[in-house]
Protein backbone atom coordinates (compact mmCIF):
# COMPACT_ATOMS: atom_id res chain seq x y z
CA UNK A 1 0.00 0.00 0.00
CA UNK A 2 1.37 3.04 -1.06
CA UNK A 3 -0.35 6.18 -0.12
CA UNK A 4 -0.75 9.28 -3.08
CA UNK A 5 -1.29 12.45 -1.85
CA UNK A 6 -4.37 14.40 -3.75
CA UNK A 7 -5.53 17.71 -4.45
CA UNK A 8 -8.73 17.58 -1.82
CA UNK A 9 -5.97 15.95 0.82
CA UNK A 10 -7.54 12.57 0.96
CA UNK A 11 -5.68 9.27 0.20
CA UNK A 12 -7.03 6.78 -2.41
CA UNK A 13 -4.93 3.67 -3.75
CA UNK A 14 -4.60 1.39 -6.58
CA UNK A 15 -2.42 -1.74 -8.50
CA UNK A 16 0.61 -1.06 -10.42
CA UNK A 17 2.65 -2.84 -12.01
CA UNK A 18 6.46 -3.07 -11.77
CA UNK A 19 6.59 -0.49 -14.39
CA UNK A 20 5.40 2.34 -12.02
CA UNK A 21 7.86 1.28 -9.54
CA UNK A 22 10.87 2.56 -11.75
CA UNK A 23 12.93 -0.65 -11.24
CA UNK A 24 12.77 -4.08 -10.81
CA UNK A 25 10.10 -6.13 -8.78
CA UNK A 26 7.88 -8.70 -9.75
CA UNK A 27 4.95 -7.74 -6.90
CA UNK A 28 2.01 -5.05 -7.64
CA UNK A 29 1.53 -2.74 -5.00
CA UNK A 30 -1.63 -0.08 -4.44
CA UNK A 31 -1.30 3.32 -6.06
CA UNK A 32 -4.10 5.94 -6.44
CA UNK A 33 -7.29 4.72 -7.92
CA UNK A 34 -8.11 8.38 -9.72
CA UNK A 35 -5.66 10.15 -11.18
CA UNK A 36 -4.07 13.56 -10.12
CA UNK A 37 -5.40 16.67 -10.91
CA UNK A 38 -2.02 17.06 -12.90
CA UNK A 39 -2.30 14.67 -15.10
CA UNK A 40 -4.78 14.03 -18.26
CA UNK A 41 -7.36 12.04 -18.19
CA UNK A 42 -7.32 9.04 -20.63
CA UNK A 43 -9.38 9.92 -24.19
CA UNK A 44 -12.11 7.12 -24.30
CA UNK A 45 -12.65 5.61 -27.93
CA UNK A 46 -15.20 7.74 -30.04
CA UNK A 47 -18.07 5.26 -30.89
CA UNK A 48 -17.65 4.83 -35.03
CA UNK A 49 -20.70 5.88 -36.63
CA UNK A 50 -22.88 3.48 -38.10
CA UNK A 51 -23.06 3.94 -41.78
CA UNK A 52 -27.18 4.91 -42.71
CA UNK A 53 -27.81 1.71 -45.04
CA UNK A 54 -29.68 -1.26 -45.12
CA UNK A 55 -32.53 -1.16 -42.64
CA UNK A 56 -30.93 1.32 -40.09
CA UNK A 57 -31.07 4.61 -42.50
CA UNK A 58 -34.50 5.63 -42.10
CA UNK A 59 -36.76 5.65 -38.90
CA UNK A 60 -38.94 2.97 -37.27
CA UNK A 61 -42.58 2.77 -39.05
CA UNK A 62 -44.96 4.93 -36.47
CA UNK A 63 -47.85 2.55 -35.24
CA UNK A 64 -51.15 2.80 -37.29
CA UNK A 65 -52.30 4.39 -40.91
CA UNK A 66 -50.17 7.31 -42.47
CA UNK A 67 -52.53 11.04 -42.84
CA UNK A 68 -52.27 10.00 -46.33
CA UNK A 69 -53.97 6.38 -45.59
CA UNK A 70 -56.25 7.85 -43.27
CA UNK A 71 -57.33 10.12 -46.22
CA UNK A 72 -57.61 7.64 -48.28
CA UNK A 73 -59.46 4.53 -46.09
CA UNK A 74 -62.12 8.08 -45.25
CA UNK A 75 -63.16 8.41 -49.12
CA UNK A 76 -62.80 4.81 -49.51
CA UNK A 77 -65.29 4.15 -46.62
CA UNK A 78 -67.69 6.83 -48.03
CA UNK A 79 -67.53 5.92 -51.73
CA UNK A 80 -68.23 1.96 -50.41
CA UNK A 81 -71.34 3.15 -48.95
CA UNK A 82 -72.53 5.13 -51.82
CA UNK A 83 -71.49 2.26 -53.82
CA UNK A 84 -73.58 0.13 -51.78
CA UNK A 85 -76.88 2.16 -51.32
CA UNK A 86 -77.11 3.00 -55.39
CA UNK A 87 -76.32 -1.16 -56.08
CA UNK A 88 -79.34 -2.38 -53.86
CA UNK A 89 -81.28 0.42 -55.36
CA UNK A 90 -80.24 -1.07 -59.01
CA UNK A 91 -80.90 -4.44 -58.19
CA UNK A 92 -84.38 -3.22 -57.12
CA UNK A 93 -84.88 -0.86 -60.23
CA UNK A 94 -83.39 -3.72 -62.48
CA UNK A 95 -86.03 -6.48 -61.03
CA UNK A 96 -88.68 -4.11 -61.48
CA UNK A 97 -88.00 -2.51 -64.65
CA UNK A 98 -87.22 -6.55 -66.19
CA UNK A 99 -84.07 -5.08 -67.43
CA UNK A 100 -80.97 -6.97 -67.88
CA UNK A 101 -78.41 -4.02 -68.58
CA UNK A 102 -79.45 -2.02 -65.28
CA UNK A 103 -78.81 -6.18 -63.87
CA UNK A 104 -74.99 -5.88 -65.45
CA UNK A 105 -74.74 -2.30 -64.23
CA UNK A 106 -75.46 -3.51 -60.68
CA UNK A 107 -73.47 -6.54 -60.92
CA UNK A 108 -70.36 -4.13 -61.95
CA UNK A 109 -71.16 -1.94 -58.98
CA UNK A 110 -70.97 -5.38 -56.93
CA UNK A 111 -67.10 -5.34 -58.28
CA UNK A 112 -66.50 -2.07 -57.06
CA UNK A 113 -67.93 -2.85 -53.92
CA UNK A 114 -66.06 -5.67 -53.77
CA UNK A 115 -62.87 -3.81 -54.64
CA UNK A 116 -62.84 -0.94 -51.92
CA UNK A 117 -64.09 -3.42 -49.20
CA UNK A 118 -60.88 -5.51 -50.05
CA UNK A 119 -58.59 -2.04 -49.97
CA UNK A 120 -60.18 -1.40 -47.01
CA UNK A 121 -58.94 -4.49 -45.32
CA UNK A 122 -55.50 -4.53 -46.29
CA UNK A 123 -55.99 -0.96 -44.94
CA UNK A 124 -56.44 -2.25 -41.55
CA UNK A 125 -54.43 -5.59 -41.94
CA UNK A 126 -51.49 -3.33 -43.21
CA UNK A 127 -51.28 -1.83 -39.86
CA UNK A 128 -50.60 -5.16 -37.96
CA UNK A 129 -46.69 -5.65 -37.39
CA UNK A 130 -44.59 -8.44 -38.63
CA UNK A 131 -44.75 -11.69 -37.14
CA UNK A 132 -42.18 -14.93 -37.36
CA UNK A 133 -44.86 -16.20 -39.24
CA UNK A 134 -45.59 -13.62 -41.41
CA UNK A 135 -42.13 -12.04 -42.06
CA UNK A 136 -43.00 -9.87 -44.56
CA UNK A 137 -46.64 -8.34 -42.66
CA UNK A 138 -49.90 -8.56 -44.25
CA UNK A 139 -49.44 -6.81 -47.74
CA UNK A 140 -50.21 -9.08 -49.94
CA UNK A 141 -54.23 -9.53 -48.72
CA UNK A 142 -54.70 -6.80 -51.01
CA UNK A 143 -53.64 -8.43 -53.55
CA UNK A 144 -55.52 -11.37 -52.59
CA UNK A 145 -58.76 -9.23 -52.18
CA UNK A 146 -58.35 -7.82 -56.20
CA UNK A 147 -58.53 -11.47 -57.02
CA UNK A 148 -61.89 -12.01 -55.25
CA UNK A 149 -63.28 -9.22 -56.71
CA UNK A 150 -62.37 -9.94 -60.04
CA UNK A 151 -63.25 -13.77 -59.67
CA UNK A 152 -67.13 -12.49 -58.41
CA UNK A 153 -67.18 -9.76 -60.85
CA UNK A 154 -66.61 -12.63 -64.03
CA UNK A 155 -69.18 -15.07 -62.26
CA UNK A 156 -71.95 -12.75 -62.09
CA UNK A 157 -71.07 -11.33 -65.64
CA UNK A 158 -71.39 -15.10 -67.01
CA UNK A 159 -74.79 -15.10 -65.82
CA UNK A 160 -75.82 -12.39 -67.12
CA UNK A 161 -74.44 -13.36 -70.70
CA UNK A 162 -76.59 -16.36 -70.42
CA UNK A 163 -79.85 -14.70 -69.52
CA UNK A 164 -79.06 -12.01 -72.53
CA UNK A 165 -78.96 -14.88 -75.29
CA UNK A 166 -81.85 -16.81 -73.68
CA UNK A 167 -83.85 -13.63 -74.33
CA UNK A 168 -82.04 -12.66 -77.99
CA UNK A 169 -83.28 -16.13 -78.74
CA UNK A 170 -86.84 -16.32 -77.66
CA UNK A 171 -88.10 -12.42 -77.22
CA UNK A 172 -90.41 -13.52 -74.66
CA UNK A 173 -89.89 -10.81 -72.01
CA UNK A 174 -91.28 -7.11 -71.60
CA UNK A 175 -88.93 -4.26 -70.30
CA UNK A 176 -90.78 -1.12 -68.37
CA UNK A 177 -89.21 1.49 -70.19
CA UNK A 178 -90.20 4.31 -67.23
CA UNK A 179 -88.60 1.96 -64.56
CA UNK A 180 -85.97 1.53 -66.33
CA UNK A 181 -85.46 5.07 -67.08
CA UNK A 182 -85.27 6.10 -63.64
CA UNK A 183 -82.88 3.89 -62.28
CA UNK A 184 -80.27 4.40 -65.43
CA UNK A 185 -80.59 7.91 -64.36
CA UNK A 186 -79.67 7.40 -60.55
CA UNK A 187 -76.88 5.02 -61.51
CA UNK A 188 -75.50 8.06 -63.80
CA UNK A 189 -75.74 10.20 -61.10
CA UNK A 190 -74.73 7.68 -58.39
CA UNK A 191 -71.30 7.76 -60.35
CA UNK A 192 -70.93 11.14 -60.68
CA UNK A 193 -71.32 11.05 -56.63
CA UNK A 194 -68.19 8.45 -56.39
CA UNK A 195 -65.87 9.95 -58.81
CA UNK A 196 -66.40 13.26 -56.76
CA UNK A 197 -65.83 11.43 -53.39
CA UNK A 198 -62.65 9.37 -54.68
CA UNK A 199 -61.31 12.41 -56.94
CA UNK A 200 -57.46 13.46 -55.42
CA UNK A 201 -56.81 16.78 -56.54
CA UNK A 202 -53.98 17.64 -54.79
CA UNK A 203 -52.58 14.23 -53.13
CA UNK A 204 -50.35 14.36 -50.57
CA UNK A 205 -47.08 12.23 -51.54
CA UNK A 206 -44.55 10.42 -49.11
CA UNK A 207 -40.47 10.81 -50.31
CA UNK A 208 -39.31 8.07 -48.47
CA UNK A 209 -37.79 5.21 -49.95
CA UNK A 210 -39.66 2.78 -47.80
CA UNK A 211 -42.91 3.75 -47.90
CA UNK A 212 -45.60 1.25 -49.15
CA UNK A 213 -46.96 3.80 -51.81
CA UNK A 214 -44.03 4.68 -53.30
CA UNK A 215 -44.49 5.01 -56.93
CA UNK A 216 -41.92 3.58 -59.15
CA UNK A 217 -39.53 6.25 -60.04
CA UNK A 218 -37.78 6.68 -63.92
CA UNK A 219 -34.45 5.93 -64.13
CA UNK A 220 -32.47 8.81 -62.93
CA UNK A 221 -34.96 10.21 -61.10
CA UNK A 222 -34.74 11.13 -57.54
CA UNK A 223 -38.02 11.83 -56.35
CA UNK A 224 -41.27 10.35 -56.18
CA UNK A 225 -44.12 11.47 -58.19
CA UNK A 226 -46.50 13.07 -56.92
CA UNK A 227 -49.76 10.60 -56.65
CA UNK A 228 -51.97 9.76 -54.43
CA UNK A 229 -53.04 6.23 -52.65
CA UNK A 230 -52.79 3.22 -55.32
CA UNK A 231 -56.38 1.90 -53.93
CA UNK A 232 -57.74 5.07 -54.15
CA UNK A 233 -56.89 5.99 -57.65
CA UNK A 234 -57.63 2.42 -59.20
CA UNK A 235 -60.72 3.10 -57.69
CA UNK A 236 -61.66 6.51 -59.26
CA UNK A 237 -60.42 4.60 -62.52
CA UNK A 238 -62.73 1.66 -61.93
CA UNK A 239 -65.62 4.27 -61.21
CA UNK A 240 -65.01 5.86 -64.12
CA UNK A 241 -65.40 3.28 -66.40
CA UNK A 242 -68.75 2.69 -64.50
CA UNK A 243 -70.06 5.99 -65.41
CA UNK A 244 -69.25 5.37 -69.04
CA UNK A 245 -70.79 2.05 -69.09
CA UNK A 246 -74.28 3.40 -66.70
CA UNK A 247 -74.79 6.27 -69.73
CA UNK A 248 -74.92 3.16 -72.15
CA UNK A 249 -77.39 2.19 -70.46
CA UNK A 250 -79.06 5.38 -69.58
CA UNK A 251 -79.37 5.46 -73.72
CA UNK A 252 -80.34 2.42 -74.08
CA UNK A 253 -83.36 3.07 -71.42
CA UNK A 254 -84.03 6.31 -72.92
CA UNK A 255 -84.64 4.09 -76.78
CA UNK A 256 -87.07 1.80 -75.26
CA UNK A 257 -89.07 3.81 -73.26
CA UNK A 258 -89.86 5.97 -75.96
CA UNK A 259 -89.50 2.91 -78.90
CA UNK A 260 -90.87 -0.16 -76.73
CA UNK A 261 -89.77 -2.21 -79.86
CA UNK A 262 -86.48 -1.69 -79.48
CA UNK A 263 -86.85 -3.55 -76.49
CA UNK A 264 -83.79 -6.04 -77.96
CA UNK A 265 -81.18 -3.01 -77.40
CA UNK A 266 -81.59 -4.18 -73.57
CA UNK A 267 -79.69 -7.17 -74.14
CA UNK A 268 -77.67 -5.79 -76.92
CA UNK A 269 -76.64 -3.75 -74.41
CA UNK A 270 -76.01 -6.75 -71.87
CA UNK A 271 -73.33 -7.90 -74.45
CA UNK A 272 -71.20 -4.90 -74.85
CA UNK A 273 -71.11 -4.04 -71.23
CA UNK A 274 -70.36 -7.77 -70.16
CA UNK A 275 -67.34 -7.60 -72.95
CA UNK A 276 -66.11 -3.74 -71.48
CA UNK A 277 -66.24 -5.17 -67.88
CA UNK A 278 -64.98 -8.58 -68.70
CA UNK A 279 -61.64 -6.38 -70.64
CA UNK A 280 -61.51 -3.73 -67.85
CA UNK A 281 -61.12 -6.18 -65.18
CA UNK A 282 -58.01 -8.65 -67.50
CA UNK A 283 -55.47 -6.66 -66.79
CA UNK A 284 -56.01 -6.57 -63.29
CA UNK A 285 -56.05 -10.24 -63.50
CA UNK A 286 -52.82 -10.85 -64.87
CA UNK A 287 -51.49 -8.06 -62.41
CA UNK A 288 -52.61 -10.03 -59.54
CA UNK A 289 -51.36 -13.54 -60.99
CA UNK A 290 -47.95 -11.76 -61.67
CA UNK A 291 -47.60 -10.48 -57.96
CA UNK A 292 -49.17 -13.93 -56.65
CA UNK A 293 -46.21 -16.02 -58.87
CA UNK A 294 -43.17 -13.71 -57.18
CA UNK A 295 -42.76 -12.31 -61.20
CA UNK A 296 -41.02 -9.14 -61.61
CA UNK A 297 -43.19 -6.48 -61.49
CA UNK A 298 -44.56 -4.57 -64.55
CA UNK A 299 -42.93 -1.29 -63.99
CA UNK A 300 -39.37 -2.20 -62.97
CA UNK A 301 -37.04 -4.07 -65.55
CA UNK A 302 -34.10 -6.69 -64.92
CA UNK A 303 -32.01 -5.44 -67.03
CA UNK A 304 -32.19 -1.46 -65.80
CA UNK A 305 -32.00 -2.74 -62.24
CA UNK A 306 -28.89 -5.09 -63.19
CA UNK A 307 -26.97 -2.51 -65.04
CA UNK A 308 -27.60 0.15 -62.18
CA UNK A 309 -25.64 -2.25 -59.97
CA UNK A 310 -23.41 -3.11 -62.00
CA UNK A 311 -22.83 1.15 -62.40
CA UNK A 312 -21.83 0.98 -58.27
CA UNK A 313 -18.20 1.50 -58.16
CA UNK A 314 -15.97 -1.59 -57.53
CA UNK A 315 -19.36 -3.98 -57.97
CA UNK A 316 -18.25 -6.52 -60.61
CA UNK A 317 -20.45 -8.77 -61.42
CA UNK A 318 -23.80 -9.79 -60.06
CA UNK A 319 -25.92 -12.91 -59.77
CA UNK A 320 -28.64 -14.12 -57.84
CA UNK A 321 -30.82 -11.43 -59.10
CA UNK A 322 -34.24 -11.67 -57.82
CA UNK A 323 -37.31 -8.95 -58.43
CA UNK A 324 -40.51 -9.27 -56.75
CA UNK A 325 -43.89 -7.56 -55.16
CA UNK A 326 -45.93 -7.73 -52.42
CA UNK A 327 -48.50 -5.56 -53.72
CA UNK A 328 -48.73 -3.37 -56.75
CA UNK A 329 -46.55 -1.18 -55.41
CA UNK A 330 -44.75 -2.90 -52.48
CA UNK A 331 -41.97 -3.88 -55.00
CA UNK A 332 -38.72 -6.65 -53.27
CA UNK A 333 -35.15 -7.05 -54.41
CA UNK A 334 -32.18 -9.49 -53.45
CA UNK A 335 -29.07 -9.90 -55.37
CA UNK A 336 -25.23 -11.12 -54.50
CA UNK A 337 -22.87 -8.44 -55.74
CA UNK A 338 -19.43 -9.53 -56.53
CA UNK A 339 -16.87 -6.31 -55.78
CA UNK A 340 -13.42 -5.89 -55.97
CA UNK A 341 -10.66 -6.53 -53.59
CA UNK A 342 -9.72 -2.99 -52.90
CA UNK A 343 -13.69 -1.76 -53.36
CA UNK A 344 -15.09 -1.15 -49.79
CA UNK A 345 -17.99 -3.37 -48.46
CA UNK A 346 -20.18 -1.00 -46.76
CA UNK A 347 -19.40 1.67 -48.98
CA UNK A 348 -21.04 -0.63 -51.70
CA UNK A 349 -23.91 -1.92 -49.76
CA UNK A 350 -24.93 1.92 -49.16
CA UNK A 351 -24.44 3.18 -52.77
CA UNK A 352 -26.26 -0.13 -54.34
CA UNK A 353 -29.27 0.24 -52.14
CA UNK A 354 -29.31 4.14 -52.10
CA UNK A 355 -29.50 3.75 -56.21
CA UNK A 356 -32.46 0.68 -55.87
CA UNK A 357 -34.70 2.80 -53.65
CA UNK A 358 -34.37 6.17 -55.28
CA UNK A 359 -34.31 4.66 -59.04
CA UNK A 360 -36.93 1.77 -58.57
CA UNK A 361 -39.02 2.38 -55.22
CA UNK A 362 -38.08 -0.61 -54.10
CA UNK A 363 -39.90 -1.01 -50.43
CA UNK A 364 -37.21 -3.76 -49.12
CA UNK A 365 -33.37 -4.76 -50.78
CA UNK A 366 -31.36 -7.39 -49.56
CA UNK A 367 -27.95 -7.27 -51.04
CA UNK A 368 -24.99 -9.69 -50.33
CA UNK A 369 -21.81 -8.40 -51.09
CA UNK A 370 -18.72 -10.97 -51.39
CA UNK A 371 -15.08 -10.84 -53.16
CA UNK A 372 -15.20 -11.27 -57.17
CA UNK A 373 -13.82 -14.91 -58.37
CA UNK A 374 -12.84 -15.41 -61.98
CA UNK A 375 -14.67 -18.97 -61.97
CA UNK A 376 -18.20 -16.79 -61.07
CA UNK A 377 -18.00 -16.32 -64.80
CA UNK A 378 -18.56 -20.43 -65.72
CA UNK A 379 -20.50 -21.17 -62.63
CA UNK A 380 -23.68 -21.98 -63.85
CA UNK A 381 -25.47 -20.32 -60.69
CA UNK A 382 -24.31 -17.15 -61.36
CA UNK A 383 -25.37 -16.81 -65.03
CA UNK A 384 -28.31 -14.64 -65.67
CA UNK A 385 -31.89 -16.32 -66.07
CA UNK A 386 -33.34 -16.57 -69.78
CA UNK A 387 -35.92 -14.39 -71.96
CA UNK A 388 -39.04 -15.57 -70.65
Amino acid sequence: MEPSPTTGGSETTRLVGPRDRGGAGGSLRLKSLFTEASEPLPEEPKPTEMSFQHCHRDPLPQPGLTPERMQAQRQLCTACAVCCVFMAGEVVGGYLAHSLAIMTDAAHLLADVGSMMGSLFSLWLSTRPATRTMTFGWHRSETLGALASVVSLWMVTGILLYLAFIRLLHSDYHIEGGAMLLTASIAVCANLLMAFVLHQAGPPHSHGSRGAEYAPLEEGSGESLPLGNTSVRAAFVHVLGDLLQSLGVLIASILIYFKPQYKAADPISTFLFSICALGSTAPTLRDVLRVLMEGTPRSVGFEPVRDTLLSVPGVRATHELHLWSLTFTHYVASAHLAIDSAADPEAVLAEATSRLHSRFGFSSCTLQVEQYQPEMAQCLRCQEPPQA
